[in-house]
């Protein structure tokens, strides 16, 4: 009898044993997906509210992500305002409009910002509130921002004649 209890025992922890398993591996596959979504969001181009700017093409959006446009049609000075090239919120731009590397694309904004310190070409911010801050503060400034961090003090610009979220917009995130 005493073999059978000990098998028995044995059994439990198994079946308990297995079902822990499953669950840390079911946790696990559950944060790892997350933490993908989260990183894959949706961006959206914003103006200051005085820009002409409702629209631009992709290529001209690449114009001024790499500080080839200075001036806007209307004669003011022309200014990126990014997250940092390294967050992961910025993966899908970099890919989609850059289609460089980080660390060129570090390169690129500290070539652009070379002897213009009173008015830099690009600039990082820290957070999605400052950067809508920044964009409504600034004439003449565009940034790339979650959808969700848009608020009434900028103005959605259309990206190749799409607006964010509608179906085929460049920079939908998922």
């Amino acid at each position: 009898m005493t073999n059978f209890h000990e098998n028995r025992l044995y059994g439990l922890f198994c079946l308990v044993g297995a079902s822990v398993f499953r669950k840390v591996i079911n946790a696990s596959l559950f944060i790892a997906v997350s933490v993908s979504l989260a990183a894959a969001r949706d961006l959206a181009v914003v103006s200051n509210k005085a820009n002409s700017l409702a629209a631009i093409s992709l290529p001209d959006l690449v114009k001024v992500c790499k500080a080839q446009t200075n001036r806007w049609p209307d004669g003011k000075p022309v200014t990126l305002i990014m997250r940092a090239p390294a967050t992961p919120e910025m993966k899908l731009f970099l890919e989609k409009v850059y289609e460089l590397p980080e660390a060129q694309v570090k390169d690129l904004i500290a070539t652009a910002n070379h002897g213009r310190t009173n008015h830099p070409a690009i600039m990082i911010v820290q957070s999605d509130e400052d950067l809508v801050n920044k964009v409504a503060s600034i004439p003449g400034a565009v940034g790339v921002v979650d959808v969700y961090a848009i608020n009434s003090s900028v103005s959605v610009v259309k990206l190749a004649g799409k607006l964010p979220l509608e179906p085929g917009y460049l920079l939908h995130g998922n």
